[in-house]
């Protein structure tokens, strides 16, 4: 049965993903006691990447955007996997965005806040934050944006 995390996602129009499989030798998400560090996500929908490309040139950054925001919902989903329920989550504690970016673009805080939106929106003050938001020449896959995040639990 879905939490009053999952019960807020449907609210917004939201599915939990299946967990993106590792593309190479880590873990989707790691358990260190009380916090959850998840590897960095990609924009994957039904196993695919959503759009490929540089922000700023094959990308907008309202595109990068709501890449960012599924970035942060596979970091849930990656959460989930090792915490076993999303109402555990205590607080997020870190965030960290890399966007791939064309030479001339600095938009990439206004990117990476889908992510961040998305995390308020449905963990309301748990999902506040801090953040970095960082501008690269290239991300695996030429995806344009990558997210990670960092949560704390709330002890079993």
């Amino acid at each position: 049965m879905a939490g009053a995390v999952e019960a807020k996602l449907a609210e917004l129009g939201l599915t939990l993903p299946d967990v993106v499989p590792p593309l190479a030798s880590y873990q989707p998400a790691v358990r260190s006691g009380v916090y959850v560090y998840t590897s960095g996500q990609l924009p994957m929908v039904d196993g695919k990447l959503a759009v490929t490309g540089k922000v700023g040139a094959e990308v907008t950054a309202e595109e990068a955007k709501e890449l960012a925001k599924t970035c942060a919902l596979n970091a849930l989903a990656a959460v989930k996997s090792v915490a076993g329920d999303l109402d555990r989550i205590a607080r997020v504690v870190k965030v960290v965005g890399f966007v791939a970016s064309a030479s001339d673009f600095t938009g990439q805080p206004a990117v990476i806040n889908g992510a961040s939106e998305l995390l308020g929106a449905v963990l309301g003050d748990k999902g506040v934050h801090a953040r970095s938001a960082v501008g690269v020449a290239v991300l695996p896959l030429d995806a344009p944006v990558e997210v990670e995040v960092q949560v704390e639990l709330v002890e079993a």
